[in-house]
């Protein structure tokens, strides 16, 4: 199986920047599209945004959109989440997760065939 290991996740105060990373094992990693995913408490798991194979696609959700950027360097097996002007409402863990299909189309939580750990962001104000 696919393993990810995210890194990053910490506390930063409302208007303030943090950088997730997310690296993958195996030697196909430019073959997945990946997704990144949060989950506050209480809450169902909400689609963050999406990067194509080779990087050259992204599509994220309105809520994010304008503040988070997500980016791959496949020589690294690592895909990264930098979120900028963040806010209290951004405070959930943070997936990375991974399609081996390479599809740009998946959206939900369960169309993904491998997660990560999970990392806790949390947003003060």
């Amino acid at each position: 199986q696919v393993q990810l290991v995210e890194s990053g996740g910490g506390l930063v105060q409302a208007g303030g920047s943090l950088r997730l990373s997310c690296v993958a094992s195996g030697r196909t990693f430019s073959s997945y599209a990946m997704g990144w995913f949060r989950q506050a408490p209480g809450k169902e798991r909400e689609f963050v945004g999406i990067i194509s194979r080779s990087g050259g696609y992204t599509y994220y959700a309105n809520s994010v959109k304008g503040r988070f950027t997500i980016s791959r360097d496949n020589a690294k097996n690592t895909v990264y989440l930098q979120m900028n002007s963040l806010k209290p409402e951004d405070t959930a863990v943070y997936y990375c997760a991974a399609d081996i299909s390479g599809s740009v189309y998946k959206r939900h939580p369960g169309e993904y065939d491998y997660w990560g750990q999970g990392t806790q962001v949390t947003v003060s104000s």
